[in-house]
């Protein structure tokens, strides 16, 4: 149960920061670049944190995934 909520909350800090971004980048100031560079940088960090968590989490075992349901094949008419 922790490692979902702490996946959601990188999650949402990566959205945090693109829309940090895009709203430095509708500004359009000159210091405002700089800003946008920065935010950008921290949603890749958090990304690549994100993502590399998630594989360490799946290959120590803490999730695990499950894949599709299994359907059984339809059975053949007898003749």
């Amino acid at each position: 149960m922790w490692i979902k909520i702490i996946v959601v909350f990188a999650m949402l800090a990566v959205l945090f920061n693109l829309f940090k971004a895009l709203s430095h980048l509708v500004r359009g100031d000159k210091t405002d670049s700089e800003k946008v560079l920065k935010s950008l940088i921290w949603r890749l960090v958090f990304t690549i944190a994100l993502l590399v968590s998630l594989y360490a989490a799946s290959y120590f075992g803490l999730i695990a995934p499950h894949g599709l349901p299994q359907v059984a094949p339809p059975s053949a008419p007898a003749p």
